[in-house]
């Protein structure tokens, strides 16, 4: 079965953001020689993998040689594991390529912050605050604008190198919070204790960096259906699951009504699924995307389902979060006039990877993994997505105050385009957040 993995980002440069974090690192592993040489064989088996499988043997002009070469003289001097970590990650950064980076070693150490932060337009804002943590008791609240993070300010397009850094190279006891109530002028500083927890030395390892924690709550992984009479609203976390159970979903939906499918924070999934789904929702035959690689590949299509497909009005509700398959699916009922598009303007990362599961060290295996990119996805207009993303049809954002008061306008509207009628205040309670 045909996998993209998505790390819900874009890639640029984390180089600064290490720069003043070695100084806060307070849970550096001992770094000695053993340590360093582990290290360097990390370093040389992603350079290997690297050579082999990724997808442009020019490697965008980069003198791969060079660039690791630089990184193994960085490693002589480096003196955490944390920081060397971060050097070889870099390496791969520099590509600015969405699906190519490390999965450092797993360690035992697990944090949940208490709190959700995401792109929305231009800003970044917290959109979930967990009851009873340290964060709501600082006063820290959805709608809030972030506008730093330990020193570091956020951007749309480098939001993802807090969640890498923080969540998977350097998980911290504390951050400190710049932010911006909605209707204030002046910012707070919020210094927020996180929750640790320490797992058994046996861990699991797992290619989902964002989603390698034991705080995450699987509810929020859930599939659901709601319908307001001719109209159903599909909440679509993931187009990771069985093309067959995808195609189930599709089925309790009335076919001369209007599917609103809120691929919101849908991160994509396996291309097979994408491809059943298509093929559910259009009448012909067709082929989704190219896909350029080192070798031929076949391309993305899809197999009209015939009778008893969709064939209603079809909407789609995409974010910041919106990757990969859920874009090249966005984008396709553009380019297609099957339906509108609306919301924000997605991840812009979508390229196809494949995750390679390594060890490093002799006596001891250390896990880690490398998710290299081996296919850039070609739509029918003859255009990239990757670091552009799908530009809705119409642009719904909501606002500091939005979120604040738990409003969901983009809903509303789809509803509203439907010919439904749901106010911004009751669409926000369709979609919960499950806190573990």
């Amino acid at each position: 079965m045909k996998k993209t993995i998505i790390p819900h980002v874009t890639s640029l440069t984390i180089v600064f953001l290490v720069l003043f974090s070695y100084a806060q690192i307070g849970n550096a592993q001992g770094f000695d020689r053993i340590e360093k040489e582990r290290m360097k064989g990390i370093l040389n088996t992603v350079k290997n993998e690297v050579k082999k499988n990724y997808y442009d043997p020019a490697f965008h002009g980069i003198d791969l040689d060079a660039r690791f070469k630089k990184a193994d003289e960085k490693l002589d001097t480096a003196t955490s594991t944390a920081q060397a970590l971060s050097i070889i990650a870099q390496c791969l950064i520099d590509f600015n390529d969405s699906h190519l980076y490390l999965q450092p070693p797993p360690t035992t150490l697990e944090v949940e912050y208490g709190w959700r932060m995401q792109a929305i337009g231009d800003k970044v804002f917290i959109t979930q605050v967990k009851p009873k943590s340290d964060a709501e008791a600082k006063g820290l609240k959805p709608g809030d604008q972030v506008l730093s993070v330990s020193g570091f300010r956020p951007s749309r397009k480098e939001l993802w190198k807090v969640l890498y850094y923080y969540n998977t190279l350097s998980k911290r006891d504390k951050l400190t919070l710049s932010i911006l109530h909605p209707g204030e002028t002046t910012p707070r500083d919020l210094e927020i204790t996180s929750q640790l927890q320490k797992q058994p030395q046996n861990i699991t390892f797992t290619t989902y960096f964002l989603f390698d924690d034991p705080f995450y709550n699987e509810e929020n992984y859930k599939h659901r259906l709601w319908n307001l009479g001719n109209i159903t609203i599909w909440k679509m976390p993931s187009f990771a699951l069985d093309p067959l159970d995808a195609e189930g979903l599709l089925n309790n939906v009335k076919s001369d009504g209007t599917l609103i499918m809120d691929l919101r924070g849908n991160g994509g999934g396996y291309v097979v699924t994408l491809e059943r789904l298509v093929g559910n929702l259009f009448t012909q035959d067709m082929k989704i995307a190219d896909l350029k690689g080192r070798k031929p590949m076949d391309p993305m299509k899809a197999k009209a389902r015939g009778k008893g497909g969709f064939t209603g009005q079809l909407i789609v509700l995409i974010d910041s979060g919106s990757g990969s398959a859920s874009e090249i699916f966005a984008r396709t009922v553009q380019l297609e006039k099957r339906g509108k598009v609306i919301g924000d303007v997605s991840a812009g990362a979508v390229m196809q990877a494949k995750h390679f599961d390594e060890d490093a060290g002799s006596s001891t295996l250390i896990p880690f993994g490398i998710s290299i990119t081996n296919a850039d996805v070609i739509m029918s207009d003859g255009k990239s997505l990757e670091h552009v993303g799908v530009v809705p049809d119409e642009l719904i954002l909501p606002t500091g105050t939005d979120l604040a008061a738990g409003y969901d306008p983009a809903l509303a509207r789809a509803v509203e385009l439907a010919g439904g009628k749901l106010s911004a205040e009751a669409a926000g309670k369709y979609a919960k957040y499950y806190w573990k």
